[in-house]
């Protein structure tokens, strides 16, 4: 299955972060690269929804439980939608051959980073060089982007599109590539890298927002099953305050806030709850900015029809 011009689409986010544990908990382990103690979650987003979310130790390999989760939201999302075109994206961690292989088995297309090496990069060594020289006559960044078919020598099963990006900054090279499934034809490098590949960054952002504003980097119990569970109950705190953001505030000066934001002007507030027979009574302060907001989106919530 191949994307077209008018197919629906759905983009599949999968990154790991690091959760810094300050004690001896279960599983913890030092990570290098974040220079900490830590446990290494999985995520997997389709936009602002959250998918997954899975514990592991440190230790493992950041594609590790990848593929298996992929699977699983996969079945789920084609049980309800068989015919919608799915795309996978992930920095290189996830550049694996067992997950690449299984896309292309499954019609699903992908855009995963790939680490350079010295092959990749004597195949861009005259782009390196035009747009160091661009760079130097602009006084500004430089980029070039090159189609390649490259394979690994021992680790690929088959030949694959490269997109490679000769870049050239202030500070010196910056060359970087990525794989993909999608044709040429319709994805330039350009707008591959650009434009699909670099939006995966805004998976980041909710990562950082459930963290920071939800708690998810509270794993502080001694027992991986015990942080697993904090870790789901901080995932279902996300996906609530998400629906409220989308259903209740669309329309509002908190459609686009944060969860953060969202609970220091929207719920956590002083008021006075007084229960009738027949009525929840909410008496909010008088000087209480957000009254018009609070009001619209507790309108929109009633609106919506409740479900067996």
């Amino acid at each position: 299955m191949r994307i077209t011009a008018h197919q629906a689409n759905i983009t599949l986010d999968i990154d790991a972060t690091d959760d810094p544990v300050h004690g001896h908990q279960e599983g913890r382990f030092f990570h290098g690269y974040y220079d900490s103690y830590c446990y290494l979650p999985l995520y997997i987003f389709c936009g602002e929804f959250l998918l997954s979310a899975q514990l592991r130790s440190a230790k493992v390999d950041p594609a590790k439980g990848a593929l298996k989760d992929l699977q699983r939201v996969v079945a789920q999302i084609r049980k309800k939608w068989r015919r919608v075109h799915i795309v996978v994206r992930g920095d290189s961690g996830f550049c694996r051959d067992t997950i690449m292989s299984w896309c292309e088995r499954q019609g699903i297309d992908y855009v995963f980073g790939l680490a350079k090496n010295s092959r990749l990069l004597k195949q861009i060594q005259e782009e390196l060089k035009q747009a160091e020289a661009e760079s130097v006559r602009t006084g500004e960044m430089a980029r070039i982007f090159k189609n390649l078919r490259y394979q690994t020598e021992d680790t690929w099963s088959r030949m694959r599109r490269v997109v490679a990006k000769a870049e050239h900054l202030n500070k010196g090279s910056n060359p970087r590539f990525v794989v993909t499934s999608l044709p040429a034809t319709l994805f330039p490098a350009a707008v591959l890298y650009e434009t699909l590949y670099c939006a995966r960054g805004e998976m980041e952002n909710r990562i950082k927002e459930q963290q920071m504003g939800l708690f998810a980097d509270r794993t502080s119990t001694g027992t991986m099953r015990g942080n697993q569970l904090r870790l789901y109950l901080s995932s279902i705190a996300y996906i609530l305050m998400h629906d409220l953001r989308r259903l209740a505030l669309k329309g509002t000066e908190l459609e686009r806030a944060q969860c953060t934001t969202i609970r220091l002007k929207l719920l956590k507030i002083g008021a006075q709850i007084h229960v009738t027979f027949r009525r929840v009574w909410i008496r909010m302060a008088g000087g209480y900015p957000y009254t018009e907001t609070f009001r619209q989106a507790l309108h929109k919530l009633q609106q919506i029809p409740a479900r067996c």
